[in-house]
């Protein structure tokens, strides 16, 4: 039979025509001589309606009761049907069985998290994990359309690194032929040698961070673009940053507004990413970490949060009755899925709960020279309605190659932005340090073996001037604009502690 091959997303340019679509079988029901088959073909999802007839007599019992993510071919014409999945519907005139799968072992039941990270494989053909590594792709797409248009240059530097780039306590060791090096923690130091030859520059690749931490902002392995620019200073660079964030936004704002809404995100929230960001200094930072508002707002949390496990306690036990009662088993299945989520969200709220006293007792005895912890960083953002640029750290709490401020040295000339809504941190800057006698002081200070760094030092020799740039991690963007609570869900593989299968 030829017919027409498309794909779903493009179904809405042959409506009244037959065509064909490839795909798997996300979900199917049957009822006496009809049948119906959710089709997932990588594109989109599409309703299709097989009928019982002699044309359909060779294929009908055996795609009636097709198991999940079965591969098939169907042709049919297609029609606008907006109460259907996808908002196109095709009535199947021809079926072929490519594949038969057999047991498949997720299921459009909820599945807990460390079961589905096991299959991560397989969790990507799930719609949430299919929304989220979509918007993903534009996330990438659009950070490169950002720096390319503005005629930034894309410079590749490397993953192997001889020496630390930002804590030597974080580094990946590798034997490589017989010497030690290191798995990149950032690519900046070399970007700088590239922006004194183009100017603009930006790199865009896989760092490594050897952190031994399990929270739900840390990844061992995750992307990071970082873009350096020369004669630039600390209010050019901060600028840059507002802009980048803006953009990046409004363009997921406009390309994946309904998938955002079936992750459950709020879009007003979203839309309130506009320029100018909130800006406020470490001190300051620090001021609020003391105050009143700050104690108010974990006071509170531990109020809802307690209320909200009382409500789930009563909600499980309900449903455990439903799922072990005598009603339908379609009902019985329900109830315990559902059941499943309730769980997961009050281990959570517990755990939380738990954590509220120790994050009021470091908010409130936070001594200024300490670095903000992530704690710190959900209560400073999430008392702002926008992101936040938190600027001139303490220079012992960051790296060794950040401009010392000439009006203040005891702190630098660097800054971090803070995501809304308590995600925190998402890009990391600073100007860099311009002056040769003043970086190779910081690099002795810091303990740190020169001959390592005389490369890097070399650019403080040859043509030195003010520069500067920041790196924004890909994951913990993707974790906010989709409203995730956990960045494990924001790559395709996550590399985690105790986390590197598949």
């Amino acid at each position: 039979m030829e017919t027409t091959r498309t794909t779903i997303e493009r179904l809405g340019d042959y409506v009244g025509q037959t065509v064909t679509l490839s795909g798997w079988v996300y979900n199917s029901r049957a009822s006496g001589k009809i049948a119906f088959i959710i089709l997932r073909d990588g594109t989109g999802n599409c309703q299709c309606i097989l009928e019982k007839n002699e044309q359909a007599e060779s294929y009908f019992a055996e795609m009636k009761k097709l198991p999940q993510e079965s591969s098939v071919e169907l042709t049919g014409v297609v029609s606008k049907e907006a109460r259907a999945t996808g908002g196109f519907e095709l009535k199947v005139e021809h079926a072929t069985l490519l594949q038969k799968a057999q047991d498949y072992p997720i299921t459009p039941k909820p599945h807990g998290v460390d079961f589905l990270m096991k299959k991560r494989h397989l969790w990507f053909r799930s719609q949430r994990q299919w929304h989220i590594l979509r918007i993903r792709a534009t996330i990438i797409d659009e950070i490169r359309r950002f720096y390319n248009d503005r005629g930034y240059v894309l410079i590749d530097t490397p993953l192997f690194a001889p020496a630390a780039g930002e804590g030597s306590q974080t580094l990946f060791k590798v034997d490589y032929f017989g010497d030690p090096i290191y798995l990149a923690q950032t690519g900046q130091l070399y970007l700088e040698a590239a922006c004194m030859a183009h100017r603009k520059v930006y790199c865009f690749g896989p760092t490594f961070r050897a952190e031994k931490s399990k929270t739900r902002r840390h990844l061992t392995e995750f992307w990071m673009v970082e873009p350096e620019i020369a004669f630039s200073d600390l209010d050019e660079l901060i600028s840059v940053a507002e802009e980048f964030v803006c953009s990046i936004t409004q363009r997921v704002l406009k390309d994946h507004r309904a998938e955002l809404i079936e992750l459950g995100r709020n879009i007003e929230e979203l839309e309130a990413v506009k320029a100018p960001f909130h800006r406020i200094t470490y001190s300051e930072a620090a001021d609020l970490l003391h105050s009143d508002k700050a104690k108010a707002l974990l006071d509170n949390d531990l109020v809802e949060k307690t209320a909200r496990v009382t409500e789930l306690d009563a909600k499980i036990e309900e449903l455990e009755a439903v799922a072990k009662g005598g009603g339908k088993q379609w009902q019985k299945d329900k109830a315990a899925a559902e059941a499943i989520g309730c769980r997961e969200e009050r281990t959570e709220l517990r755990e939380q709960i738990t954590n509220i006293p120790r994050h009021m007792e470091l908010a409130a005895g936070f001594e200024w020279g300490s670095d903000l912890g992530g704690s710190d960083e959900t209560i400073i953002s999430r008392l702002h309605d926008r992101p936040i640029f938190v600027t001139h750290y303490p220079k012992q709490v960051k790296a060794f190659y950040m401009r010392v401020d000439r009006d203040d040295p005891r702190v630098v000339q660097g800054f971090d932005l803070l995501a809304s809504q308590g995600f925190g941190e998402i890009i990391g800057g600073s100007s860099r340090e311009e002056d040769y006698d003043r970086l190779v002081a910081r690099i002795k200070e810091e303990k740190l073996p020169l001959e390592d760094y005389e490369w890097y030092v070399d650019l403080r020799r040859y043509g030195s001037v003010p520069h500067g740039g920041f790196g924004l991690g890909v994951e913990r963007t993707v974790s906010w604009l989709c409203g995730l609570k956990h960045i494990r869900e924001t790559i395709p593989y996550p590399r985690m502690m105790g986390q590197c299968y598949p």
